[in-house]
């Protein structure tokens, strides 16, 4: 269920202060008491339990909950890593409407909208959090009651309600890599499942069988808060919810927008006292087939608390007081990651995932600093460079189509792009329609480029902006990010004439249709390229350098590294702006090692940044510095 933002500037004051009054008031039931609400959260695990089917897997105490409550079969994240996935929990609203679907993005939000515990504080409710955050918003005051390593729902005054967060991290992706010491091993490598996309390596194998060695790990971590739970009298007055925060932290689960990078365990308990506040099926089955999305959580949770969800919220409640009509799609998304770039969104009907690449030229498998660091990824790379693998296995490592489509009855590993299939066509125009009509809906302004979500906003939050179509002129952007990446032969004297648009993005937009074309569409655009290196905008210009530089002649890389060269330093053009030229260096190989010194004395620190995001641009001098 979407909600869009709208509002004609011609209104009446009295009709907006009562607009914005219905916004920031949502409404309270007045039940004198209300159930506590008990999320135990684990980090970059699929569904890949005993429960869910899995035979491989040893866990006994998310089985023995699930026994006791329900099994959502089609959960999915919004996002295929932590950040962006929590900032959609946390905000009730997808990040790409935001502007923080990129790692670490730092953004406001608008002043009506608040983090859904606000709402639960200001209800009565205890709110707790144990203790992982890594929002890519600014957060508000009152968020949380406690949040730290010593949150926990016992700090509450006598008789309050609570809302309490346990968020385990030993399932994470860095944990795959850790030793395990020998005698602390549980599962057999050679009975692990390789799933298609993977080859069939004893590292890789070793790698599988640790990922669930932790996901052990963590089920014993959950049953000792469950214990806890039980221990202090207060089962049978709390609603408990398990859930993963993405796919799997193996590469090509996580970072991923299909099935695999998504789909999520998520289990809810409502004990006997609550049965009513649970969906109907929850009395008549173990599981559900209903599509639910990290996107409706905070509606969710609100609704069990007896507070109807403000209208601003994208998702829509599947249980509580204030149930909402179960949703047909499922969607994703996968935007900057860490310092490489790209962009792309998915949907789900259940059963078919459709992806909708708008940067084709970037592999899956771009060379992302901590994803290599995990020995599968780079085993599986070698083999690759090698030759060793098979069209599956590959697919990771080349340039991306614009559309896939997978059929997840067919193909649970989803490596048979379905996306050229005449007798798919219909399901691939009815999930294609659904990822347009929701980016148009929540006014998506991922398609600008990082650096412009920020210097388009004159003051204001990127939501607000990107509402404003005089600032951010959606339809004309979006329309030539789907023409230049959808790589029609044909669209090169289009892109030629928006080369000279009058909006910064669709120049952008139009460059990197050359970029996707290659050499030959490059030759036949070269004057007006090269026209575009003076471009008083910084995002066209390097797409532009780019083309130039990977596809024209000597002189045009030349010309073409001198531009990147101005705007890759953070001091004087910022980090985004030093994120985009740098990967556009980088993406020119050998012909950037003219400037390989130069570029290893760039700076690698800006005063004032939060220190992950000081982290991408040195990743990317020393990748460029070591050619």
């Amino acid at each position: 269920m979407l909600h869009a933002f709208t509002m004609n500037r011609r209104v009446s004051t009295l009709r907006v202060l009562l607009l914005s009054l219905c916004w920031l008031l949502p409404q309270i039931s007045p039940a004198a008491e209300r159930p506590n609400i008990l999320w135990v959260t684990s980090e970059d695990n699929g569904p890949q339990l005993g429960c869910y089917g899995d035979t491989y897997a040893t866990t006994p105490n998310l089985d023995k909950l699930a026994s006791r409550g329900m099994r959502y079969l089609r959960a999915w994240s919004s996002a295929p890593v932590c950040a962006p996935a929590r900032t959609t929990i946390i905000s009730g609203v997808y990040p790409p409407a935001t502007g923080s679907e990129h790692m670490r993005s730092e953004v406001r939000l608008p002043d009506f909208m608040k983090m859904f515990p606000q709402f639960l504080r200001e209800a009565g409710y205890y709110c707790s959090n144990n203790s992982k955050e890594d929002y890519d918003l600014i957060k508000p005051p009152g968020v949380w009651d406690e949040s730290s390593t010593r949150a926990h729902y016992r700090n509450r005054q006598p008789g309050q309600p609570f809302f309490a967060v346990f968020n385990f991290t030993i399932s994470h992706e860095s944990q795959i890599r850790n030793a395990i010491d020998a005698t602390n091993r549980i599962h057999d490598p050679a009975q692990a499942r390789v799933p298609a996309y993977h080859p069939d390596l004893p590292e890789v194998r070793r790698d599988w069988a640790q990922y669930y060695d932790r996901l052990t790990m963590m089920d014993a971590q959950v049953g000792r808060v469950l214990r806890e739970l039980e221990a202090d009298g207060l089962a049978e007055d709390t609603i408990v919810f398990y859930y993963g925060d993405h796919g799997s932290g193996m590469p090509r689960s996580k970072r991923w927008p299909g099935n695999s990078g998504l789909h999520v365990p998520l289990i809810v308990h409502f004990p006997a006292k609550w049965w009513h506040l649970a969906p109907e099926e929850y009395r008549v089955n173990g599981t559900s087939e209903r599509l639910v999305s990290f996107i409706d959580l905070a509606p969710t949770v609100l609704s069990l608390a007896g507070i109807k969800p403000p209208s601003w919220l994208h998702g829509g409640a599947f249980a509580g007081r204030f149930p909402a009509k179960a949703r047909e799609f499922n969607f994703g998304f996968r935007a900057r990651m860490d310092e490489r770039l790209d962009l792309a969104r998915s949907a789900t009907d259940g059963r078919f995932v459709y992806i909708r690449n708008y940067m084709p030229h970037k592999p899956w498998g771009q060379h992302l600093d901590y994803m290599f660091q995990t020995t599968t990824t780079r085993v599986w790379k070698e083999q690759f460079d090698a030759g060793q693998l098979n069209d599956a296995q590959s697919h990771f490592w080349k340039p991306k189509p614009p559309e896939e489509l997978y059929d997840l009855e067919a193909d649970p590993d989803e490596v048979n792009n379905l996306a050229a299939s005449p007798e798919h066509q219909r399901i691939m125009r009815r999930l294609r329609k659904a990822q347009q009509e929701l980016a148009r809906e929540i006014r998506d302004i991922g398609f600008l480029p990082e650096n412009e979500i920020h210097a388009r906003d004159s003051g204001v939050p990127p939501f607000t902006m990107g509402h404003d179509r005089d600032l951010y002129p959606m339809k004309e952007i979006m329309d030539a990010a789907e023409l230049a990446s959808g790589l029609d032969p044909r669209a090169g004297s289009k892109l030629k004439r928006l080369l000279k648009h009058r909006d910064s993005a669709v120049r952008y937009w139009a460059a990197l249709g050359f970029v996707m074309r290659g050499e030959t569409a490059v030759a036949d655009a070269r004057e007006e390229l090269t026209a575009l290196l003076n471009d008083p905008a910084p995002a066209p210009r390097i797409a532009a350098a780019e083309a130039l530089g990977r596809f024209g002649n000597d002189t045009d890389a030349a010309a073409a590294l001198a531009v990147l060269m101005q705007l890759a330093s953070m001091d004087t053009n910022g980090l985004h702006v030093s994120i985009l030229a740098l990967n556009a260096i980088d993406a020119m190989g050998d012909r950037a090692k003219p400037v390989a010194t130069e570029v290893a004395a760039l700076p690698v620190v800006q005063p004032g940044l939060p220190g992950k995001l000081n982290g991408y641009v040195p990743r990317l001098i020393e990748a460029i510095a070591g050619k």
